[in-house]
């Protein structure tokens, strides 16, 4: 086996963990309409064993990071803290990480945003009687 065949080999190894298959291949593969297989030969080319061993912590951290991002413009926290100076920046944290939470304890998208919706009303009418 030469040494071209035995890096493939141990980046398979790492890649068909089943957590990287469950979190990040076959989830990622669906979203690319592309294989598993498409997909895992991206990833050889692209990444040094590392970053595929770090792959899923990477994945799952940054996860969090395009959640707050997404609450951020969904719930136009940027207009009404740096624009409008309505609400502080840390009340727009506390809110997303409070919504970040509740996501994570199993609440849909979707409950959230209405949930932190009415909450930023709450925030906005606080911050009128000031």
């Amino acid at each position: 086996m030469d040494d071209d065949a035995k890096l493939r080999l141990m980046q398979k190894r790492i890649i068909k963990s089943y957590a990287w298959q469950r979190d990040v291949v076959v989830p990622l593969s669906k979203e690319f309409d592309c294989t598993v297989d498409e997909l895992e030969d991206v990833f050889f080319d692209l990444f040094d064993m590392d970053t595929l061993q770090a792959l899923h912590g990477t994945f799952m951290s940054a996860e969090e990071i395009c959640l707050s991002q997404k609450l951020n413009a969904d719930l136009r926290l940027c207009w009404f803290i740096q624009t409008l100076e309505a609400i502080t920046p840390q009340d727009g944290e506390k809110l997303k990480e409070k919504l970040i939470g509740e996501y994570k304890n199993g609440k849909s998208y979707d409950e959230i945003l209405k949930e932190g919706r009415l909450e930023l009303f709450e925030l906005l009418k606080e911050e009128s009687k000031r």
